[in-house]
Order: C-alpha cells, then sequence, then structure tokens
C-alpha cells in the first residue's frame, strides 16, 4: 500500500493536517487505533473552541471526520506498531499487518492516559474504575465515586459527576489543584464534593466490582473509604515508544519541533499534544494540523519537481 502523505493519529490535529493536503491534490491515508475525534471524541461540551458557545465533543469530532471524507480522506482503523524512517520512502507497518510506504509522514497521535499502577486498578478496570466520567458516570447514578487527580479533568470530571453521583470525593496527591480557578471555585461550591489533599490510592478493592480504596496520606497513614466507582484523572503522556532512536524526542517523550511543526528527519511532521508547546487545546492542535499538512503538501511538491 502506498500514499502521498501518511497521518498517524484522528484526532483534530490529524484530520485538519489531512484536510490542508487533500485540498492540496495529495493522496491520504489516516491511520487511527481507537476511534477518530481522539480524547475530543469524549468531551462532553467544548466551550472554548471559537465559532461555537458550546459543541459535544462528539458531534465536533464527527463534523471533522465527515468533512475529511468529503475531500478524499482515507480512513484505516488500525494502530500503527513500527515505523522506519532511514529512508526517502517512509515505512509505517500495522497491527492488521499491513505495510504502507509513504512519501511524506505526519505524527498526530496525541497523549494516552497515565494510570496509578496501584493493586487492583487492572482488575476492576470496567468494573468501577474508569479513566472517562462521561462515558461510565451514568452507571453511577445516586452512588458514591472518587476522582483521582487535581487538574482540570479531574475536577471537570467530578463536577459532571455530581450531577449524577450521591457523593464525589477528589483524591489530589498534592496539597493544591493544578487547575484553572473557575473550576476550583465551582468544586468548592459544590455541596456534594469533597477534597483530600496530599492523599494517593494505595489499593482498589472489591468483590466483582469496587467496594471501597486504601488511602495513603502525607504521614503515611492509611484509611480506607467505602466507595463504588474509581475515575482516574491523573493526566496524559506521549505515545511515542515505537519513534524512540528514529526521531528526536524530549525527555519527557515529545516530539521535538517548533512552530513549524519539523521534526528531525526530513519529510516527517508533528502536530497536537504529541509535540513539544506551551499549549495543548484543540485550538493549538487544529493550528498544528494546518501547519503540518501545509509542510508536508510543499515537501512532497518540490520533491517532485526535483525528481
Amino acid at each position: 500500500m502506498t500514499t502521498d502523505v501518511a497521518i498517524v493519529g484522528a484526532g483534530p490535529a490529524g484530520i485538519t493536517a489531512a484536510i490542508y493536503a487533500l485540498r492540496a491534490g495529495l493522496d491520504v491515508t489516516i491511520f487511527e487505533k481507537n476511534i477518530y475525534g481522539g480524547q475530543t471524541s469524549i468531551i462532553e461540551n467544548i466551550e472554548n473552541y471559537p465559532g461555537f458557545l458550546k459543541i459535544s465533543g462528539s458531534d465536533f469530532s464527527n463534523a471533522l471526520y465527515e468533512q475529511a471524507k468529503n475531500f478524499g480522506a482515507k480512513f484505516v482503523f488500525s494502530e500503527v506498531t513500527d515505523v522506519d524512517f532511514s529512508f526517502e520512502e517512509k515505512i509505517l507497518k500495522t497491527s492488521s499487518g499491513k505495510t504502507i510506504s509513504a512519501k511524506s509522514v505526519i505524527i498526530s497521535n496525541g497523549l494516552k492516559r497515565r494510570t496509578l499502577g496501584c493493586i487492583g486498578e487492572k482488575e476492576f478496570f470496567g468494573k468501577g474504575v474508569s479513566y472517562c466520567a462521561t462515558c461510565d458516570g451514568a452507571f453511577f447514578k445516586d452512588k458514591s465515586v472518587a476522582v483521582v487527580g487535581g487538574g482540570n479533568t479531574a475536577l471537570e470530571d467530578a463536577l459532571y459527576l455530581s450531577n449524577i453521583c450521591k457523593n464525589v470525593a477528589i483524591i489530589v496527591r498534592k496539597n493544591t489543584f493544578r487547575a484553572e480557578n473557575i473550576l476550583v471555585q465551582s468544586v468548592n461550591n459544590t455541596e456534594n464534593i469533597s477534597v483530600i489533599f496530599e492523599s494517593n490510592v494505595k489499593e482498589i478493592i472489591g468483590e466483582k466490582v469496587v467496594q471501597k480504596i486504601t488511602i495513603e496520606n502525607k504521614n503515611s497513614e492509611i484509611s480506607e473509604m467505602k466507595i463504588d466507582g474509581v475515575f482516574i484523572a491523573i493526566g496524559y503522556e506521549p505515545d511515542s515508544k515505537i519513534y524512540q532512536g528514529k526521531i528526536k524526542i524530549d525527555d519527557y517523550g515529545y516530539f521535538v519541533a517548533g512552530e513549524d511543526c519539523k521534526t528531525s528527519v526530513e519529510g516527517v511532521f508533528v502536530a497536537g499534544d504529541c509535540r513539544t508547546k506551551p499549549l495543548r487545546q484543540i485550538a493549538t492542535a487544529i493550528s498544528d494540523g494546518a501547519i503540518a499538512g501545509n509542510s508536508a503538501s510543499k515537501f512532497i511538491m518540490m520533491k517532485n519537481l526535483t525528481a
């Protein structure tokens, strides 16, 4: 299988890159291991993207997908498991066994969820342990749940769950939140939300489903909390393992690239949350996508002119 531009990841950055490359007359194939829209697809409401007072993440993602399909994008729902950037034609291999040759590659695979790594987390995933409040919150109507994390996502999840659940406890590792002030104020003003600072979840316990958790505080004291569900919202990290040693990556796993979205490998670009940047939002991902798609188009055009 060959393509002009291979895009890894069908989030806002990847789909925008596809639209720009397609409008330049190129053949574009997008590879996505989960669902188009990426993390955006599971956001309940988007309220900070220009032009929309409020739009659901799923509606926004569907609109992106339909626009790209209308321009002729090819979607392959398979994970890219290996790459070879050592030749002029870039090679990608997928979990379905396909090998793809591309003139240019745009990496826009976003971030993956961080896990607690505590006892019971894996065992009770889908049985009371969740990483998506908007996906699973309805299962815990009038029940007690805990949200682990102190950033924007954790507080947004807690506020969302407070409308469904009887009680919501936020467990924060540090002694303060790392969230926007408006979210902190909302949490503080919500009666059925409580906060436990300077504490970690040590173990998630239950029989068939989650029944309680053990919590360790800063003084190494252990306590138990009866709980029906645990929502883990401790952030994300780059999914860059297969690219190690093949492209420049910083100490935190992010692809090194500036505002031009060019990587250390000629013909390979990066867009969205997975690149080194000061702000990770839908707006900045789409900006990256436009730049990367345009840059890939120009790169291929220049190669064709000199061929």
